[in-house]
Protein backbone atom coordinates (compact mmCIF):
# COMPACT_ATOMS: atom_id res chain seq x y z
CA UNK A 1 0.00 0.00 0.00
CA UNK A 2 1.09 3.27 -0.76
CA UNK A 3 1.93 5.85 2.35
CA UNK A 4 0.56 8.60 3.39
CA UNK A 5 2.62 11.85 4.00
CA UNK A 6 1.50 13.69 6.87
CA UNK A 7 2.89 17.64 6.81
CA UNK A 8 3.26 19.51 9.56
CA UNK A 9 3.77 23.04 9.56
CA UNK A 10 6.20 25.70 11.83
CA UNK A 11 5.48 28.79 13.82
CA UNK A 12 2.98 31.44 12.17
CA UNK A 13 2.03 28.92 9.43
CA UNK A 14 -0.39 27.11 8.12
CA UNK A 15 -1.32 24.08 5.70
CA UNK A 16 -1.16 26.48 2.95
CA UNK A 17 2.24 26.61 2.81
CA UNK A 18 2.73 23.01 1.82
CA UNK A 19 0.00 23.29 -1.65
CA UNK A 20 3.15 23.75 -3.88
CA UNK A 21 5.19 20.68 -2.30
CA UNK A 22 1.63 18.72 -2.07
CA UNK A 23 1.30 19.17 -6.21
CA UNK A 24 4.69 17.92 -7.02
CA UNK A 25 3.97 15.08 -4.15
CA UNK A 26 0.66 14.04 -6.29
CA UNK A 27 2.47 14.75 -9.85
CA UNK A 28 5.18 11.51 -8.55
CA UNK A 29 1.83 9.28 -7.81
CA UNK A 30 1.69 10.11 -3.72
CA UNK A 31 -0.82 10.77 -1.25
CA UNK A 32 -0.33 13.88 1.59
CA UNK A 33 -1.93 15.56 3.62
CA UNK A 34 -1.45 19.10 5.06
CA UNK A 35 -2.49 19.67 9.02
CA UNK A 36 -3.22 22.90 10.30
CA UNK A 37 -2.73 22.47 14.23
CA UNK A 38 -5.25 24.35 16.49
CA UNK A 39 -5.76 28.32 15.79
CA UNK A 40 -4.13 27.71 12.51
CA UNK A 41 -5.54 28.08 8.80
CA UNK A 42 -9.38 28.76 8.63
CA UNK A 43 -9.18 28.98 12.66
CA UNK A 44 -6.61 31.73 13.16
CA UNK A 45 -7.43 35.01 14.29
CA UNK A 46 -7.01 38.02 12.10
CA UNK A 47 -8.31 41.08 13.54
CA UNK A 48 -9.34 44.15 11.76
CA UNK A 49 -7.00 46.15 13.46
CA UNK A 50 -4.64 44.05 11.10
CA UNK A 51 -5.53 45.07 7.98
CA UNK A 52 -4.88 48.09 5.84
CA UNK A 53 -4.94 50.69 7.88
CA UNK A 54 -3.45 48.84 10.50
CA UNK A 55 -4.26 50.04 13.79
CA UNK A 56 -1.29 48.65 16.31
CA UNK A 57 -2.54 50.25 19.63
CA UNK A 58 -5.51 47.79 18.73
CA UNK A 59 -3.78 45.09 17.17
CA UNK A 60 -1.87 45.07 20.89
CA UNK A 61 -4.71 43.91 22.72
CA UNK A 62 -7.03 42.48 20.80
CA UNK A 63 -7.99 38.66 21.39
CA UNK A 64 -6.75 35.61 19.31
CA UNK A 65 -8.41 31.91 19.21
CA UNK A 66 -5.18 30.62 19.67
CA UNK A 67 -4.78 31.78 23.13
CA UNK A 68 -4.23 28.79 25.52
CA UNK A 69 -3.24 26.39 22.76
CA UNK A 70 -0.50 24.20 24.37
CA UNK A 71 1.38 22.08 22.48
CA UNK A 72 -0.70 18.73 24.54
CA UNK A 73 -3.26 20.07 22.21
CA UNK A 74 -1.55 19.89 19.18
CA UNK A 75 -0.11 16.76 19.63
CA UNK A 76 -3.38 15.38 20.18
CA UNK A 77 -4.83 17.05 16.94
CA UNK A 78 -1.87 15.51 14.98
CA UNK A 79 -2.26 12.47 17.19
CA UNK A 80 -5.97 12.25 15.51
CA UNK A 81 -5.03 13.08 11.65
CA UNK A 82 -2.53 10.35 12.25
CA UNK A 83 -4.89 7.97 13.16
CA UNK A 84 -7.43 8.28 10.54
CA UNK A 85 -4.10 8.12 7.86
CA UNK A 86 -3.34 4.92 9.28
CA UNK A 87 -6.38 3.19 8.38
CA UNK A 88 -5.37 3.60 4.75
CA UNK A 89 -1.63 1.75 5.29
CA UNK A 90 1.61 3.32 6.10
CA UNK A 91 2.10 6.54 6.89
CA UNK A 92 5.72 9.29 7.02
CA UNK A 93 5.05 11.99 9.78
CA UNK A 94 7.06 15.20 7.80
CA UNK A 95 7.55 18.09 10.22
CA UNK A 96 9.00 21.53 9.66
CA UNK A 97 10.71 24.24 12.40
CA UNK A 98 8.73 24.65 15.40
CA UNK A 99 6.20 21.71 13.78
CA UNK A 100 8.79 19.19 15.12
CA UNK A 101 8.28 20.09 18.64
CA UNK A 102 4.21 18.66 17.62
CA UNK A 103 5.48 15.30 15.36
CA UNK A 104 8.27 14.86 18.51
CA UNK A 105 5.64 14.76 20.89
CA UNK A 106 3.23 12.67 19.16
CA UNK A 107 5.76 10.03 18.12
CA UNK A 108 6.82 9.75 22.19
CA UNK A 109 2.99 8.74 22.46
CA UNK A 110 2.12 6.87 19.24
CA UNK A 111 4.97 5.46 17.76
CA UNK A 112 3.16 2.69 16.23
CA UNK A 113 1.07 5.56 13.83
CA UNK A 114 4.43 6.32 11.99
CA UNK A 115 6.16 4.67 9.85
CA UNK A 116 8.84 6.95 9.36
CA UNK A 117 9.21 10.51 10.71
CA UNK A 118 10.67 13.13 8.82
CA UNK A 119 12.29 16.90 9.96
CA UNK A 120 13.27 19.18 7.51
CA UNK A 121 14.89 21.11 9.02
CA UNK A 122 12.92 20.92 12.40
CA UNK A 123 13.13 21.06 15.82
CA UNK A 124 13.19 17.81 17.61
CA UNK A 125 15.04 18.49 21.19
CA UNK A 126 16.67 15.98 22.86
CA UNK A 127 19.14 17.07 25.45
CA UNK A 128 17.62 20.69 26.00
CA UNK A 129 14.78 22.13 26.01
CA UNK A 130 13.99 24.36 22.80
CA UNK A 131 14.24 27.11 23.99
CA UNK A 132 17.58 26.28 25.60
CA UNK A 133 18.91 25.72 22.39
CA UNK A 134 18.80 29.57 21.19
CA UNK A 135 21.36 30.28 24.27
CA UNK A 136 23.89 27.66 22.49
CA UNK A 137 26.59 28.38 19.95
CA UNK A 138 24.68 27.24 17.13
CA UNK A 139 22.55 29.89 17.43
CA UNK A 140 24.49 32.46 17.48
CA UNK A 141 24.35 33.76 14.05
CA UNK A 142 20.58 34.29 14.02
CA UNK A 143 19.51 37.48 13.72
CA UNK A 144 15.86 37.78 15.71
CA UNK A 145 15.60 41.34 15.16
CA UNK A 146 13.16 41.64 12.48
CA UNK A 147 10.81 39.50 14.46
CA UNK A 148 11.62 40.99 17.37
CA UNK A 149 10.70 44.29 15.89
CA UNK A 150 7.57 43.59 14.46
CA UNK A 151 6.17 41.59 17.59
CA UNK A 152 2.72 43.82 18.81
CA UNK A 153 1.39 43.24 22.07
CA UNK A 154 2.70 42.02 25.60
CA UNK A 155 2.87 37.98 25.56
CA UNK A 156 1.96 37.19 28.80
CA UNK A 157 -0.99 39.74 28.77
CA UNK A 158 -2.00 38.05 25.09
CA UNK A 159 -1.65 34.50 26.24
CA UNK A 160 0.22 34.33 23.28
CA UNK A 161 2.82 35.81 20.59
CA UNK A 162 1.90 38.06 18.03
CA UNK A 163 3.53 39.29 15.46
CA UNK A 164 2.52 42.03 12.25
CA UNK A 165 3.29 40.80 9.28
CA UNK A 166 2.21 43.05 7.47
CA UNK A 167 4.90 45.59 8.42
CA UNK A 168 5.60 48.22 6.05
CA UNK A 169 9.07 48.98 7.72
CA UNK A 170 11.82 48.10 4.86
CA UNK A 171 14.32 47.09 7.70
CA UNK A 172 12.41 44.74 9.08
CA UNK A 173 11.21 43.01 5.64
CA UNK A 174 14.90 42.50 4.91
CA UNK A 175 15.49 41.27 8.25
CA UNK A 176 12.63 38.61 7.77
CA UNK A 177 13.59 38.06 3.85
CA UNK A 178 17.32 37.38 5.04
CA UNK A 179 15.82 34.88 7.92
CA UNK A 180 13.57 33.26 5.89
CA UNK A 181 14.00 33.17 2.01
CA UNK A 182 17.19 34.81 1.35
CA UNK A 183 17.56 32.63 -1.89
CA UNK A 184 14.05 33.82 -3.07
CA UNK A 185 12.92 36.80 -5.08
CA UNK A 186 11.25 39.41 -3.43
CA UNK A 187 8.20 38.55 -4.94
CA UNK A 188 8.55 35.29 -3.63
CA UNK A 189 9.13 36.53 -0.58
CA UNK A 190 6.19 38.92 -0.25
CA UNK A 191 3.80 36.21 -1.48
CA UNK A 192 4.71 33.81 1.58
CA UNK A 193 5.03 36.02 4.23
CA UNK A 194 1.24 36.93 2.91
CA UNK A 195 0.23 33.56 4.41
CA UNK A 196 1.26 33.56 7.31
CA UNK A 197 -0.93 34.22 10.31
CA UNK A 198 0.00 36.68 13.06
CA UNK A 199 -0.85 34.86 16.44
CA UNK A 200 1.26 31.60 17.40
CA UNK A 201 0.91 29.87 20.91
CA UNK A 202 3.77 30.35 23.59
CA UNK A 203 3.48 26.59 24.76
CA UNK A 204 7.28 25.05 23.36
CA UNK A 205 6.62 21.93 26.39
CA UNK A 206 8.88 20.48 29.17
CA UNK A 207 11.55 18.12 29.58
CA UNK A 208 8.89 15.19 28.86
CA UNK A 209 8.30 16.70 25.57
CA UNK A 210 11.72 15.76 24.34
CA UNK A 211 12.73 12.42 22.25
CA UNK A 212 11.96 9.57 24.25
CA UNK A 213 14.31 6.59 23.15
CA UNK A 214 11.51 3.68 24.19
CA UNK A 215 9.05 5.65 21.75
CA UNK A 216 10.11 8.05 19.69
CA UNK A 217 13.34 5.93 19.57
CA UNK A 218 11.98 2.75 17.47
CA UNK A 219 10.76 5.25 14.81
CA UNK A 220 12.95 5.25 10.95
CA UNK A 221 13.60 8.31 10.77
CA UNK A 222 15.18 11.06 8.45
CA UNK A 223 16.79 14.65 8.97
CA UNK A 224 16.51 16.80 5.88
CA UNK A 225 19.60 19.49 6.01
CA UNK A 226 18.41 22.84 4.59
CA UNK A 227 22.01 24.10 3.90
CA UNK A 228 21.41 27.59 3.98
CA UNK A 229 19.02 28.25 6.60
CA UNK A 230 19.29 30.91 8.48
CA UNK A 231 16.41 30.28 11.15
CA UNK A 232 18.16 26.88 12.31
CA UNK A 233 21.28 27.30 11.31
CA UNK A 234 23.54 23.97 9.66
CA UNK A 235 25.64 23.66 12.88
CA UNK A 236 22.11 23.40 14.98
CA UNK A 237 20.77 20.95 12.55
CA UNK A 238 23.72 19.37 12.58
CA UNK A 239 23.84 18.82 16.77
CA UNK A 240 20.33 17.64 16.55
CA UNK A 241 21.44 14.66 14.27
CA UNK A 242 24.36 13.92 16.45
CA UNK A 243 22.13 13.98 19.93
CA UNK A 244 18.92 11.66 18.08
CA UNK A 245 22.29 8.74 17.04
CA UNK A 246 23.61 9.42 20.02
CA UNK A 247 20.18 8.90 22.59
CA UNK A 248 19.33 5.63 19.53
CA UNK A 249 22.31 4.60 18.16
CA UNK A 250 21.12 1.27 16.76
CA UNK A 251 18.20 3.22 15.00
CA UNK A 252 20.33 6.71 13.41
CA UNK A 253 18.96 8.89 11.59
CA UNK A 254 18.78 8.55 7.37
CA UNK A 255 20.58 12.26 6.54
CA UNK A 256 19.78 13.74 3.45
CA UNK A 257 20.31 17.38 2.26
CA UNK A 258 18.98 19.79 0.73
CA UNK A 259 20.60 23.78 -0.78
CA UNK A 260 17.82 25.78 0.55
CA UNK A 261 17.41 28.65 3.20
CA UNK A 262 14.03 27.77 5.68
CA UNK A 263 11.19 28.50 3.27
CA UNK A 264 13.00 27.92 -0.33
CA UNK A 265 12.40 24.52 -0.13
CA UNK A 266 8.51 25.40 -0.18
CA UNK A 267 8.84 27.95 -2.48
CA UNK A 268 10.51 25.49 -5.05
CA UNK A 269 9.94 22.37 -4.37
CA UNK A 270 10.43 19.71 -6.81
CA UNK A 271 13.72 18.89 -5.31
CA UNK A 272 12.23 18.08 -1.79
CA UNK A 273 9.54 16.27 -3.74
CA UNK A 274 12.12 14.01 -5.12
CA UNK A 275 13.38 13.47 -1.83
CA UNK A 276 10.53 12.66 0.14
CA UNK A 277 9.62 10.57 -2.86
CA UNK A 278 12.37 8.17 -2.26
CA UNK A 279 11.96 7.77 1.11
CA UNK A 280 8.57 6.13 0.24
CA UNK A 281 10.00 3.15 -0.57
CA UNK A 282 11.15 3.09 3.34
CA UNK A 283 8.04 2.79 4.81
CA UNK A 284 6.31 0.47 2.43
Amino acid sequence: MQPTYVLVHGAFANSFSFAPLQAELGLLGHRSVAVDLPGHGFAATYPRAYQAPQDLAELATAPGAIKGVTLADNAAHLIGVLERAKRNGPVILVSHSRGGLTATVAANQRPDLIDRIIYVSAWCPVDLDVSAYYAEPEMATVDATGLIAAMVGNPAELGLLRSNFRTADAGVLAAFKAAFLADGTDEEFLAFLNTFQPDENLDVGTPDDRAQKASWGWIPKTYIRLTEDASIPLAMQDRMIREGDTLTPDNPYDVRTLTSSHLGWLVAPAPAARVLSDLATLAE
